[in-house]
């Protein structure tokens, strides 16, 4: 049997744990479209947290920045694109972890199937349709740009994907840019036709952005969502059906093009280092280039490198 002030410090020191988790803010965690909250549950990371994880839902990542920028959320994840604008906008946020989205379709422009158009060298003169200020946007540049063409040769309608669509189907639009799951959805259901993959030409990182002051004074639960993250992720990989199961009951899509997404998207994470960052100034530059910044941004201001020591080896088995 145990002495007396033996089991008093097991229990004092229990106490300690239990009162020092209690005590933990909740992370504030900005959601576009049930996407994170998804990954997480299914994939099991959702269990055994010693913190409240609160979600706010986001219909776009736009909204969501200015949400990082304004303080109501801690953390959230975006695009290349989204983020420059963010960081545009002053907002005081770091990028803490990234993941990679591999994939054919992962971004993307398309024409309709019947369309004389193949290639980005043919979209001179023509109507793209786009998300002003999305990676679909910036993709169309970068397709533009490597085809020696420039966005004054074409003419850009802006508006949101649900709509984009009805454009491109109806004729009134030669060309959509735009991401999974839109690219699948309109290659398998309508038949759309790839122009430009954005495999080569962009990024496709997914950059989980917290606002400094967060990283003050949440830094253990910023540590612990980012392996959450990056186990999620590697989760679907293995488990793709599953996934996109899950995706399908929330985003009402149809399931199997949630499963061609699952299926031919690979999620890596990827450190922060110079050449991240100086990706990322070369999507500022072109927005500034393009006049849609109106100053320079130096983005390297926007990366937190000490959130790479806490992130869990790339070859770590999924739990």
């Amino acid at each position: 049997m145990l002495p007396k002030s033996l089991l008093s410090l097991f229990f004092t020191l229990g106490f300690v744990v239990s009162t020092h988790a209690a005590d933990l803010q909740p992370l504030l965690v900005a959601n576009q479209k049930s996407s994170i909250k998804v990954l997480l549950e299914v994939s099991g990371e959702l269990k055994n947290v010693p913190y409240d994880i609160q979600f706010s839902e986001f219909p776009a990542a736009a909204p969501l920045g200015e949400a990082l920028n304004a303080g109501a959320v801690d953390i959230g994840a975006l695009g290349d694109a989204p983020y420059v604008f963010a960081l545009g906008a002053g907002a005081p946020i770091k990028v803490v972890s990234i993941v990679h989205a591999g994939g054919r379709y992962t971004t993307a422009i398309l024409a309709p199937k019947d369309s004389p158009l193949n290639n980005a060298s043919d979209l001179k003169g023509k109507k793209i349709v786009t998300t002003r200020g999305s990676i679909g946007h910036f993709l169309a540049i970068k397709a533009l740009r490597s085809a020696g063409l420039s966005t004054q040769d074409v003419q850009f309608i802006y508006l949101l994907p649900s709509e984009s669509r009805i454009l491109l189907d109806n004729g009134s639009a030669d060309a959509w840019s735009t991401w999974d799951p839109y690219t699948t959805i309109s290659t398998t259901q309508s038949q759309a036709k790839v122009l430009v993959s954005g495999e080569k030409l962009l990024t496709n990182h997914l950059y989980f952005a917290a606002t400094s002051q967060a990283i003050a004074n949440k830094r253990q639960q910023l540590d612990d969502f980012i392996v959450r993250v990056d186990r999620a992720y590697r989760w679907t990989n293995a488990h793709p059906e599953e996934y996109a199961a899950a995706q399908a009951r929330v985003t009402g899509l149809p399931l199997d093009v949630h499963i061609a997404v699952a299926k031919g998207t690979h999620m890596q994470p990827v450190e922060i280092d110079d050449q991240v960052i100086g990706g990322l100034q070369t999507t500022a530059d072109i927005y500034q280039q393009e006049g849609i910044l109106s100053k320079h941004i130096d983005v390297s201001q926007g990366f937190d490198k000490s959130f790479n020591a806490k992130r869990a080896p790339l070859n770590q088995a999924s739990r």
